[in-house]
């Protein structure tokens, strides 16, 4: 199907912006996945530990992340629409996700020192993957939208037609 509209192979190579913002996206994956398997560890940890729901829940996730990265790759390729999901979905509302949390935490404690008041290694895990997963999307949508990657899938827009 070389040569399609259904081709997943890109016209030409992406530029240095694409890339990055692919590479972006793949780290904020991992770093989604590394949280999940931290929470799901500290939950069965625990001598009530609901095995089912846990496991819905990878399984749920799993099927997010899989989705995600199938629509970062065609957004490598050059797919506009791809672009277009990955800027709502995980610019948007993935962010959105991201921070809620630790912003309430941190609106709610009387002082900053509350805040690392029963620090525990989960936690500071915890931390480092979401704060990585934050920078790496804040990395990977601008990418997206530099001019050369702006000039890439207007290139792609027009070869498949």
């Amino acid at each position: 199907m070389t040569g399609t509209a259904f081709s997943l192979r890109p016209r030409t190579d992406p530029p240095p912006s694409v890339s990055v913002a692919f590479t972006g996206l793949v780290i904020a994956l991992l770093c989604g996945v590394g949280e999940a398997i931290t929470y799901t560890a500290v939950q069965l940890d625990r001598p009530n530990a609901d095995i089912g729901s846990l496991a819905t829940g990878l399984i749920v996730r799993g099927g997010i992340y899989l989705v995600v990265l199938g629509v970062a790759v065609r957004m490598a390729r050059g797919a506009r629409w791809a672009r277009m999901v990955l800027t709502f979905g995980i610019g948007v509302i993935g962010l959105a996700s991201l921070i809620i949390e630790p912003l309430a935490a941190t609106l709610s404690a009387k002082q900053i020192s509350d805040l690392f008041d029963n620090l525990t290694a989960s936690a500071v895990i915890t931390a480092a993957f979401r704060t990585t997963h934050i920078l790496a999307v804040l990395l990977a949508i601008p990418a997206m939208y530099r001019p050369t990657a702006r000039r890439y899938f207007r290139q792609e827009a027009v070869s498949q037609r």
